[in-house]
């Protein structure tokens, strides 16, 4: 049973479920719902497919996804940029075949399934792991401001463009004098409405209201009439279950896309769903989200959708509609299902600029000046790390955004432990324990030894840096060092060239008429030691040696 709870995390958060978890996931489920069916169809434009892969894509993949998933708040949808991406790469192999391109487009999402399906076995989840905090803030400013720039056509009244932030934001420059006054009015209407309501009405479904609102508003006035863009027609109806039939060459060419889908989605989802766990307070599993993920697109493909992931903005929106579990996914795929097949027409009405305003209010949490503000303090390298995130995310998207802090991160991080400090130790005043001495000033240094301690684990990245800093510091010595100790307690691991580089060097230490030990080691280092046949240069290898006890041994009459 426990293993099955792993596998079906729904099991374990279903049985503390209560009434205002219900009333909660209810009410944001109809605000996501009512903010899913025009994104997906809008997203589906983007991927070159009709309206309703969109949509059948969110339907399917929101009955399943929320069984597997760890985090509480991501919504599971079409993306834009995964959008982009099917409709850039699947257009040629179409060749102007609509059905073909949607059943091109299915074959997709069932490979990104088979392959979280088997990033989840490997447990490839880990991998997100490398994306930092300092990362994951400049991500979500970018975000934020990226989010912001789409939704401002729709605000203003006038049609968006595609392309980077830059794009939109000079497009949204140069169309000003487009601005509807009508829908910019119903759209300010609507974000005053959402401001106060998060202000004054706190976890209340605020949002639903105003898009009732919206709505009705709309209807009575025929806001249309005015210039004002709504939603328009919602296609009805079901699709026929079920995959075309699909030849060997096809997966092949769909290889790299599909390839490229499950990274993006991946790496997104893994970043909203840290982002909300963190501010939860709840436990987040990057990998059990890949199972998540491959049901979700499974279940997309066997319902003529295209590949999905966590979406940034409708999680946003269902977090604000006050979502707390899950099942609020569960639940607005339900509503879909009842939209689509008896209710579509009911939402025609809606003004795009009172969903617009809906999101904006949902990505200005996104924005974090503050902690970008205490990266600059705290830390300058983390500092650009994020600010670089950011620009990422501005000029090339979501997913490079991402990429880009986490390689930066990385070469950061390798660039640190290639030249670990290499500490030299003294003993605390009054007692039998050594620590730096570059830190503590008036720790005591022994005559005529020298104590070294590298800060880190030693590979084949950084052992010359070690051994060459031991080296130099012994040669500007002006003690007559006789013994060396090296303490590798602070060593969690040593590769193989590590260790024939540390018995190298005691070798050519030993040949200038100076004794090596090597002490406080872990059992795993004194395992490869042990395996590398060189524990006789660093002059016995075991658990029970220790720093005092290599300079009493030094230090008897009869040492030599």
């Amino acid at each position: 049973m426990k293993k099955i709870q792993q596998w079906l995390p729904a099991l374990e958060w279903l049985k503390g479920y209560r009434a205002a978890d219900l009333r909660g996931d209810f009410f944001a489920a109809i605000t996501l719902a009512a903010y899913l069916i025009p994104s997906s169809i809008g997203d589906a434009s983007l991927a070159g497919l009709p309206p309703q892969s969109g949509l059948y894509a969110c339907l399917f993949g929101g009955l399943v996804f929320w069984l597997f998933s760890s985090s509480h708040h991501t919504s599971i949808t079409v993306t834009s940029a995964i959008s982009l991406l099917i409709g850039a790469s699947l257009a040629p192999l179409a060749e102007g075949d609509a059905t073909r391109f949607v059943a091109l487009a299915s074959l997709t999402a069932l490979m990104v399934a088979v392959m979280a399906f088997i990033g989840w076995l490997v447990n490839a989840g880990t991998i997100v792991n490398f994306v930092s905090e300092s990362v994951l803030d400049g991500w979500k400013t970018g975000v934020a401001l990226y989010l912001g720039i789409t939704q401002l056509p729709k605000l203003l009244g006038f049609e968006g463009a595609h392309g980077d932030f830059w794009d939109r934001s000079g497009h949204v420059l140069t169309h000003l004098s487009a601005t509807n006054a009508y829908a910019l009015s119903s759209g300010l209407v609507a974000l005053l409405a959402l401001l106060l309501g998060k202000k004054y009405l706190p976890h209340k479904p605020v949002a639903l209201f105003v898009v009732m609102g919206g709505i009705v508003a709309s209807t009575l006035l025929h806001a249309e009439s005015y210039g004002v863009k709504i939603l328009g027609a919602v296609p009805e109806g079901l699709p026929r279950s079920g995959m075309a039939v699909f030849n060997r060459s096809d997966i092949n060419e769909l290889l790299p896309l599909a390839f490229a889908c499950f990274l993006l989605g991946t790496v997104e989802s893994a970043a909203i769903g840290r982002m909300f766990a963190s501010k939860y307070q709840y436990r987040f599993e990057p990998n059990q989200e890949l199972l998540a993920l491959a049901g979700a697109n499974l279940t997309a493909a066997l319902g003529q959708g295209y590949p999905i992931s966590g979406g940034m903005s409708q999680s946003l929106v269902n977090e604000s509609g006050g979502a707390k579990t899950p099942l609020s996914g569960l639940f607005a795929s339900v509503l879909l299902l009842i939209v689509v097949v008896f209710l579509s027409p009911l939402l025609k009405n809606l003004p795009q600029g009172v969903l617009a305003a809906v999101v904006l209010v949902a990505v200005g949490g996104l924005f974090k000046g503050k902690q970008l503000m205490h990266l600059w303090h705290a830390s300058r390298s983390e500092f650009f790390v994020a600010i670089a995130a950011a620009l990422g995310v501005l000029g090339s998207g979501m997913l490079r955004g991402v990429l880009i802090g986490a390689v930066l991160s990385l070469v950061l991080l390798l660039r640190k432990v290639s030249v670990p400090h290499v500490a030299v130790l003294g003993r605390i005043p009054g007692t039998s324990r050594f620590s730096d001495m570059a830190r503590h000033g008036d720790n005591q240094s022994v005559p005529h030894v020298m104590i070294f301690r590298p800060e880190a684990s030693l590979v084949y990245f950084n052992i010359d840096h070690v051994c060459h800093s031991i080296r130099q510091r012994v040669a500007e010595s002006r003690d007559a060092v006789q013994l060396i100790i090296i303490d590798l307690s602070a060593a969690a691991y040593v590769d193989v060239q590590g260790a024939r580089e540390l018995a190298q060097l005691a070798q050519q230490l030993r040949a200038s008429g100076k004794t090596v030990r090597v002490v406080e080691m872990l059992a795993s280092v004194r395992d490869r030691l042990r395996r590398e046949g060189v524990t006789e240069q660093l002059g016995g290898v075991n658990r029970f040696s220790s720093i005092n006890e290599a300079i009493a041994e030094f230090q008897t009459p009869n040492h030599g």
